[in-house]
């Protein structure tokens, strides 16, 4: 596959502009692209587009957690997860198949250090950790980019479904065309000097339009799974993994009422997340929910749904794309990967604090992202979500809640 045939995989016109851009003002042949390669089809996909075009194109995978049965305590690694043993092979041969150089670098010992040990404390101290985040801010974005430096690259490709593009001068991070795969979310802690480097030219296309165009491309991973389940979490049992690196996650403790009132037990806080429903004892007049985990005490908070909704929470370690120098700003905020983002005003608390009030009340968790969007879909940057009680010195109290201009 060739630039003069590439008419013949339908690729849309603006997608093969974003992708010449690549070279920032150079020929492809004189453009070296270093693309991370996750062993899946959209990253496989974006490989093959760029060696199509010309560019000078370099395929680096991360070897991240070894799914093996030494390794695993005899599980083996199913599909549905990212960056194990099965996915640097279905890399290497995407890269035999279109004809270009394929690194592998083990990062396992840095992986579990940056990463796992941050799952496993963020849980113990009773809140629920974004993995995948931590990966791209810690060791994607870092270690990869720094790789790709060294190689002479001139701008580091990954098949993310966000797009990047230039306001003001200046690169900035928006939703995906496709709303239903944007994962802006997942990339709050992109700095704007990695921005600068990084580029994401599937943004505008859908995931049948990518495996369309991998299919076509002669890729064997056309038909290749998505990745759901966290890498190092075989099956999905997180529990499992804590305990294992965790042993005391299993100190018992009470399930209590909001009022303090304990109406049973539990085997570990590790057990729980807040919003959770399945397996709570039953009796009440409604449904009880996972209100809040008191690692301190072990105590984990059961209430009604209604008491979920929060309109004030804090955030900590802010990374901001948006204006500098402002006291507050009326954005629109996810506050779950899937959420539709929703109206809220933000506050600035220091350099990396901030307070977010909401419209109207959402469903936050402890240990989450809220990520800020401009109306227009403009990623502002985001933070972690602060127990409800820390962070701000404020509590959810309606009366103290105020919006002014904000529609829901």
């Amino acid at each position: 596959m060739t630039v003069s045939n590439l008419p013949a995989l339908n690729l849309p016109a603006s997608t093969r502009a974003r992708l010449l851009r690549l070279g920032k003002g150079k020929p492809p042949e004189q453009t070296t692209v270093v693309v991370a390669m996750s062993g899946g089809v959209d990253s496989s996909c974006a490989a093959a587009l760029c060696q199509a075009l010309g560019f000078k194109t370099i395929g680096m995978t991360l070897q991240l957690w070894d799914y093996t049965p030494a390794s695993n305590g005899g599980t083996t690694k199913e599909f549905g997860t990212c960056c194990a043993l099965d996915d640097v092979y279905d890399a290497r041969r995407v890269c035999q198949k279109i004809g270009i150089p394929h690194y592998v670098l083990n990062f396992e010992s840095a992986f579990k250090a940056a990463v796992i040990d941050d799952f496993v404390e963020t849980y113990l101290a009773g809140a629920t950790p974004i993995p995948c985040v931590r990966c791209n801010q810690r060791i994607k974005f870092k270690e990869l980019l720094d790789k790709a430096k060294t190689l002479g690259a001139d701008v580091l490709v990954t098949g993310h479904y966000v797009r990047k593009e230039t306001v003001g001068g200046k690169a900035v991070i928006a939703q995906a065309d496709d709303a239903g795969k944007d994962q802006t979310y997942y990339l709050f802690t992109t700095t704007q000097e990695q921005l600068d480097y990084i580029d994401f030219p599937l943004g505008e296309l859908t995931k049948p339009e990518v495996r369309a165009l991998a299919q076509a491309l002669g890729l064997h991973v056309h038909h290749k799974k998505d990745s759901y389940d966290i890498c190092f979490v075989p099956g999905g049992d997180y529990r499992a993994v804590v305990k294992k690196f965790a042993p005391e996650a299993d100190a018992p403790g009470n399930l209590v009422l909001q009022n303090g009132t304990v109406v049973g037990r539990h085997a570990g806080i590790v057990g729980f997340t807040v919003g959770q429903r399945r397996g709570l004892p039953g009796g009440f007049e409604e449904p009880m929910y996972v209100l809040e985990i008191r690692p301190a005490s072990r105590e984990v908070v059961l209430g009604p749904k209604a008491a979920l909704g929060q309109r004030v929470f804090g955030v900590k370690e802010l990374n901001w794309l948006g204006e500098a120098g402002v006291a507050e700003q009326a954005v629109r905020v996810k506050v779950r990967a899937q959420a539709t983002p929703v109206p809220a005003m933000l506050h600035f608390k220091g350099a990396d604090h901030a307070e977010v009030i909401l419209a109207a009340p959402e469903q936050v968790s402890p240990g989450q992202a809220a990520v800020f969007y401009t109306e227009s879909g403009i990623m502002l940057g985001g933070g972690w979500i602060l127990p409800l009680t820390q962070g701000t010195g404020v509590l959810p109290a309606p009366a103290r809640v105020r919006i002014e201009g904000l529609s829901v």
